[in-house]
């Protein structure tokens, strides 16, 4: 399998560092509200980075965290009258929901910030001890200039970046470049933790480097998360985490690119924030899932109502074709006929072009179209029916490459039928065997309005779900 290595620009064929075993960090929620659709968007791709790696045979270890630490969380908590730990506990388990309703895969480990104070507390002082850090008034500070490698991720030259950095008015840091490892607390209400240095709490990246080395150890095979993360939040993982441990700190950087909204860059500002939970109105977590994989990862994906419906129609395809497979299962042909029999011998085709796109980089795009060039090819030798034998193997293939890439999950869940609507379907059979056509065809008319269309076929009446 092939990796584009932020790191070094250009993709490389994956090796881990033990054989047989993968170590991923994915930088996780703050969580202070509910994820919107640009957070969903590494959380579905490094999900089927996991799925993928395991899919080949390796043990991962993957650990997501949560941000529950954070002045957002402090800002959010203030307004709302409350705590930070109550706000932080609530889009938590908020966090929970909207990932299973995407096939989400919870992580091995989902460390908190607040259960982690001693050991960035140890991190800290670490650095200190090594000259990379410095107290001020409370406050701790990374001496970034004391990192000769800095800007080795982003590819940015620090003396280009000292041009631009200044030191706000009552800050005491030496130098404007240098980040906060640890902040003094301000006011009595903030969280805060004892220190060597007083009350106070961790700065954002010392957290994801001490998470990062306290579950998975001090060099890691493969750290990801969004693009907008490489600087300054990755930027400076690196740079304490390599003064600190004396080792590199991760081998493989991916990062998937933004998303827009309409054309333009999400943002509260403008207007154009939607979260998952709102989308979830109208679309299914399942369909998200899939709309966040149909473009390449690293590539920027616009997020529209015009889009959506249209790939929505894509993925109604591959949904169709395995609920038409489910009917043959039950109600089709006893044998296998020879045709049937050298259909299913060309799914190795399929399921070659799938992986192919899979181990260059993670290429979901193509991987889907793989998955509906079988679909085309399985509704070819089904349109008049087909046997029970071919249907099971059929969507055993299908369903075992959208397994794979964590789709159509939710198919099974949704396929019961209620006894309201059985009861319908009856009587408009009854009503069709009487020549009653004016009422089966009302009754059909009413199912439609219930997302519910019947299809009419010689292995008998099927339910299909809109």
């Amino acid at each position: 399998m092939k990796i584009y290595n932020t790191l070094t620009r250009q993709k490389e064929e994956f090796v881990p560092l033990e054989k047989g075993k993968v170590k991923i960090y994915a930088c996780g929620p703050t969580v202070y509200n509910f994820f919107h659709i640009g957070n969903a968007r590494p959380f579905v791709v490094f999900d089927t980075l996991r799925r993928y790696l395991m899919h080949l045979g390796y043990d991962v270890k993957f650990v997501q965290n949560f941000t529950d630490v954070d002045d957002k969380i402090i800002n959010k908590a203030k307004e709302d009258g409350g705590v930070a730990s109550e706000v932080s506990e609530k889009y938590i388990k908020e966090y929970y929901d909207d990932a299973k309703a995407l096939n989400v895969i919870a992580a091995d480990v989902h460390p908190k910030v607040s259960e982690h104070i001693d050991d960035i507390i140890k991190f800290v002082q670490t650095l200190i001890d090594k000259g990379s850090a410095y107290e001020a008034d409370g406050d701790v500070y990374y001496a970034t200039r004391s990192f000769k490698d800095y800007g080795k991720l982003s590819k940015q030259n620090i003396d280009d970046l000292e041009s631009g950095a200044r030191i706000a008015i009552g800050e005491v840091k030496r130098d404007p470049l240098d980040f906060a490892l640890w902040k003094a607390q301000k006011e009595e209400s903030e969280i805060a933790w004892d220190s060597p240095w007083g009350k106070g709490r961790p700065g954002w990246h010392i957290e994801c480097s001490t998470m990062s080395k306290k579950h998975l150890g001090p060099t890691i095979d493969i750290h990801c998360g969004g693009q907008d993360l490489i600087f300054p939040h990755h930027e400076n993982e690196i740079a304490q985490s390599e003064a600190c441990n004396g080792v590199p700190f991760a081998k493989y950087w991916m990062h998937n690119g933004y998303i827009t909204v309409d054309g333009v860059k999400m943002s509260k500002s403008l207007g154009n924030f939607f979260t998952v939970r709102d989308i979830r109105k109208e679309f299914d977590g399942d369909f998200i899932r899939f709309f966040l994989l149909s473009v390449h990862y690293r590539n920027p994906i616009n997020f529209s109502d015009t889009d959506m419906r249209s790939v929505k129609q894509g993925y109604d395809r591959i949904k169709n074709a395995i609920e038409n497979l489910e009917f043959l299962e039950k109600n089709g042909k006893a044998d296998a006929a020879e045709d049937e029999k050298e259909s299913i011998a060309a799914f190795t085709v399929f399921e070659k072009k799938f992986e192919d796109a899979m181990s260059d980089d993670l290429n979901t795009a193509d991987a889907i179209s793989a998955i509906f060039e079988m679909v085309s090819h399985i509704n070819v030798v089904v349109k008049n029916g087909a046997s029970k034998e071919y249907a099971e193997e059929a969507k055993k293939k299908l369903c075992g490459l959208c397994d794979i890439i964590g789709i159509m999950q939710q198919i099974e869940e949704n396929d019961g039928i209620d006894e309201e609507i059985e009861k319908l379907v009856q009587e408009r059979q009854e009503a069709r065997a009487a020549k009653n056509y004016v009422r089966a065809d009302e009754i059909r008319d009413e199912l439609a309005a219930k997302g519910i269309t019947l299809k009419d076929t010689p292995q008998g009446v099927q339910i299909i779900h809109n």
